[in-house]
């Protein structure tokens, strides 16, 4: 009899320490599941950030770019009732000395107390000596990093030789801005340049396109074939008398490169075009 009482207590033993066991594997498989539920739940990412830069046109090379505590004004004008409900602006770039990228009124209208400004020398020489200690005189070729964002400053000039004297080469700066890895690309007024046709790595191309100031729709379309942004902006398409078609220049880029997205603003809401 003792025997078997002594099996019976074994048996009882080994059951009541293999439920242990179960329980405790139960135990770590619920652990487990935890974790990985942990690490299925979404993270910020870069591609987020990017998503949550904000493009704002205002009017024909007129601009305004959000992203975290950042807002760039490009070329500004208008005066203060084109930024109406905008945020004051950080950064201000400025791409040459004509009026629709050089307005000194409305730099004056607008609170700027807080911002840098990006311009070439001879927009420089145009302003007055209130704004000199905000100024960062860039000239081609050259970049600076400010806030986070890097700003390199890119040629813009004329080709053709009726149009030499609007543009020559040196004076005014196009710009490429880098944000969170994207890298976006503002022509300012120009033709389809070596400079231009070589740039690497553009995410949007903002992209001028005005007779007889710029360039044709025909220049604009095959320069962008050539430098391949993920996005090509048209803007700046305004000329004298004539405004550019838009429609065609999509149409260009679409037959050249379908992975080319050409994304159309409304650069000019007081106009039918």
């Amino acid at each position: 009899m003792k025997l078997k009482e002594l099996l019976v207590l074994l048996m009882i033993g080994t059951i009541s320490f293999s439920c242990k066991e179960v329980k405790k594997s139960e135990g770590e498989i619920d652990s487990t599941a935890e974790i990985e539920e942990n690490m299925s739940t979404p993270v910020e990412t870069s591609e987020r950030k990017v998503d949550a830069i904000k493009i704002i046109p205002i009017e024909h090379a007129t601009a305004v770019i959000e992203w975290e505590d950042a807002v760039i004004y490009v070329d500004p004008t208008g005066g203060a009732a084109a930024f109406e409900g905008q945020k004051n602006p950080t950064l201000i770039l400025i791409t040459d000395i004509h009026g629709d990228h050089l307005s000194t009124e409305t730099l004056d209208a607008l609170d700027t107390s807080n911002a840098t400004l990006i311009v070439p020398q001879a927009v420089a020489d145009e302003l007055p000596k209130k704004y000199s200690k905000q100024l960062e005189i860039m000239e081609n070729g050259t970049s600076k990093k400010l806030a986070g964002i890097t700003i390199e400053a890119i040629p813009m000039y004329n080709l053709r030789k009726e149009a030499l004297n609007f543009h020559t080469k040196g004076r005014g700066n196009g710009y490429v801005l880098t944000i969170d890895k994207q890298r976006i690309y503002f022509s300012g007024d120009t033709e389809d340049i070596p400079e231009m046709r070589s740039l690497k790595n553009i995410d949007k191309a903002f992209v001028c396109m005005n007779l007889p100031y710029t360039m044709t729709v025909e220049s604009a379309a095959s320069a962008v074939l050539d430098f391949k942004p993920k996005q090509v902006y048209p803007y700046h398409y305004r000329g004298k008398p004539d405004v550019s078609d838009v429609a065609k220049f999509k149409q260009l880029v679409d037959a050249g490169n379908q992975g080319i997205e050409v994304v159309q603003l409304d650069w000019y809401p007081n106009a039918e075009y």
